[in-house]
């Protein structure tokens, strides 16, 4: 069958990045089961906001120390053996969990620490399985790769909470716990039967933090990894919040396990529309624009849903928001694989993770504080009008940033230069850019392809 007519689902046909999906898809919803009843289950243990953001917070602690350090690992080191290793250890975790749960031995201590557990070992599962991921297709398949990996994380969103909200209300967290232990088994399984040579090409051997200064230089001075990863980390922080304290709205509420497995599920399905969407463009041209767009809407949805006091509104309203950020982050992602040089990618995607991640502790442990004394609604609301301050910064230098983009999508040869004239698509793409940024000359109508 022609490639073109299977549209994103095409990479598929890609024996490794099939393994790799299938592996994954697997594993994640046990993630996702476990997630959901973690947070379900240190709110029932404690009753305090503050505790269950400190519980969130402690899982994404480690990233902002870690992660890019493991990011120069990750392209010093063969990263298939990294994701073996990290899929192993993510195992013992969920079963140490699993058996202090259901012999009813846990402390409030006993989860944080098995969150900086988890954190530890993500921060060097995310940036080495962000490059491989790229490694496992080519060029051509890049766009679908990003879209179908967002998609992936979607779809098993989309599964692992109701399926947790099911289990939680009918055998306990516990139970949950255990399932997620044992959905390791497919992906550690799955990564064996990948075949390939992912041995790093061979460099000067350089000193950790020289490499990791390279890194974080080379992320700085390349304009649209630097404007992404800025964005990334100031909205994150008035993002990060709602999620975490959604077991205090399903309180409110009078919902069950079950009321908020349906809500993240609600999520979930909103953010596999938006990565869908993604997945059906082929080039990187033009993503700037969904990403300010996304985060205005994303903002704008998120004061909305600090109005929110019922069940069916809070559905529908969390969709939009969850179809809404995925597409602000999957565009954000695809513009950082598309850019990067593939000596840095490792790096480039730690400092990605890092951004979101990292701003997750600051964001959560204020958002824990506040809703302490003021409640679930304000605290969304504060972090809604955040976040829409961000996005408008962000949309109001997106000129300046297109120009200095421009010079690096060349270089890609994601863009032509001045001197070659542009396809008639082109044209229509930079035409209609200009109608939305008022650019009046000719110049500006070329630059305006960068974003």
């Amino acid at each position: 069958m022609d490639k073109d007519k299977l549209g994103p689902f095409a990479i598929f046909a890609n024996t490794n990045y099939s393994l790799y999906f299938s592996g994954q898809l697997v594993s994640l919803v046990g993630t996702w089961m476990q997630q959901v009843a973690l947070a379900w289950y240190t709110y029932e243990l404690t009753k305090s906001p503050f505790l269950l953001a400190v519980v969130g917070v402690s899982a994404q602690l480690p990233s902002l120390v870690v992660m890019p350090l493991a990011g120069v690992f990750a392209d010093r080191v063969n990263r298939h053996k990294i994701i073996i290793t990290t899929q192993i250890l993510a195992m013992v975790q969920a079963s140490l969990l699993t058996y202090l749960t259901l012999t009813h031995q846990v402390q409030v201590s006993h989860l944080v620490l098995l969150g900086l557990m988890a954190g530890l070992i993500n921060s060097f599962d995310m940036p080495a399985r962000s490059a491989f991921a790229i490694n496992l297709v080519s060029k051509e398949e890049l766009t679908s790769a990003v879209a179908m990996n967002s998609s992936l994380m979607n779809i098993t969103r989309l599964i692992g909470p109701a399926l947790a909200g099911f289990i939680v209300g009918a055998w306990g967290a516990g139970i949950c716990f255990a399932l997620n232990a044992a959905s390791y088994f497919a992906v550690i399984i799955a990564l064996l039967m990948i075949r390939g040579d992912f041995t790093p090409k061979p460099k000067e051997k350089r000193g950790v933090f020289d490499e990791l200064k390279d890194g974080v230089k080379y992320t700085w001075k390349t304009s649209p990894i630097r404007a992404v990863l800025l964005l990334i980390a100031t909205i994150g922080i008035g993002a990060s919040g709602y999620m975490l304290l959604l077991p205090m709205f399903v309180k409110q509420i009078g919902g069950d396990a079950n009321t908020l497995g349906y809500l993240m599920s609600a999520s979930a399905a909103g953010s596999l529309v938006g990565t869908l969407t993604l997945a059906s463009r082929k080039s990187v041209i033009g993503l700037g624009r969904w990403v300010v767009v996304s985060s205005i809407l994303f903002s704008c949805a998120l004061i909305g849903f600090s109005f929110i006091k019922s069940f069916w509104p809070a559905i529908f309203l969390i969709t939009f928001i969850g179809a809404t950020m995925m597409l602000m982050m999957a565009a954000c992602s695809t513009i950082l694989q598309s850019v990067v040089e593939e000596d840095k990618r490792g790096r480039v995607m730690a400092l990605f993770a890092m951004s979101f991640m990292g701003a997750a502790p600051f964001g959560g442990m204020i958002s824990g504080a506040v809703a302490d004394h003021f409640g679930f609604q304000v605290t969304v609301l504060g972090c809604g009008i955040y976040c829409l301050i961000v996005a408008l910064t962000f949309a109001y230098l997106t000129p300046r940033l297109r120009q200095e983009a421009k010079p690096v999508y060349v270089q890609f040869g994601l863009l032509k230069p001045d001197s070659e004239a542009p396809t008639p698509a082109e044209a229509v793409v930079a035409a209609r850019t200009a109608q939305v940024f008022d650019i009046t000359s000719e110049s500006e109508r070329r630059d305006a392809r960068t974003i």
